[in-house]
């Protein structure tokens, strides 16, 4: 009984001791023992949006509006004053066909062409006075103003059309009254960030 005291004994003060070092180490230390933390399923830490993204825009978008996670072309670039040189939008990579879909609720303001590529309006429900406006072109429209949209509906299909991209684009903008916004700013980053689709290892095979 006394050997199995001591055992006790020795061990309580063992941990004790392990205890009273853990809490001496610095989140530093900590990071070098254990190695980097894994990123965020959102996205990198501390990493709300791309550049640029505008954080009094609410992120109301749940789809992107083409394909699943395409290619930004071309960022968005706001010019310095109203008239200057700039991007006001983001160009998407989309070949001709690729169906065009609202990125949230909303109703269509605009459907038609101008300066002859089709071009798609959609004010976004609940989003302020003004609303926010995304836009979309080139665009063969599916549908007509005064239609109401849901996240995901198609609003038409990328046109053939001369465009600034080395290759198909969809350009897609946001306005708030005549004012230009980044309307990457929509996104959440579980969407800006989402990575690529990977198939997991079959751990058990059913009986």
């Amino acid at each position: 009984m006394r050997a199995k005291r001591c055992v006790r004994t020795w061990l309580g003060l063992l941990l004790g001791l392990t205890m009273t070092a853990l809490g001496a180490l610095t989140p530093s230390a900590l990071a070098r023992t254990n190695g980097p933390a894994p990123p965020s399923p959102a996205g990198p830490p501390g990493a709300p949006g791309p550049p640029g993204t505008d954080p009094t825009v609410p992120t109301v978008a749940r789809t992107w509006p083409v394909g699943v996670r395409p290619l930004v072309v071309r960022g968005w670039q706001p010019p310095a004053t109203t008239y200057s040189r700039g991007h006001r939008g983001v160009d998407l990579a989309a070949p001709p066909g690729t169906p065009v879909r609202a990125v949230a609720p909303g109703r269509v303001s605009f459907a038609g062409r101008v300066a002859g590529r089709g071009v798609v309006s959609v004010e976004l429900s609940g989003t302020g006075t003004p609303p926010l406006r995304t836009t979309y072109g080139p665009v063969r429209a599916a549908v007509q103003k005064g239609d109401e949209v849901t996240t995901g509906d198609v609003l038409g299909t990328v046109e053939p059309a001369p465009s600034h991209c080395p290759t198909s684009c969809l350009h897609w903008g946001l306005l708030r009254g005549r004012t230009y916004l980044n309307p990457l700013s929509l996104l959440p980053p579980w969407l800006l960030f989402r990575g690529p689709s990977r198939l997991l290892p079959v751990t058990k095979t059913p009986s």
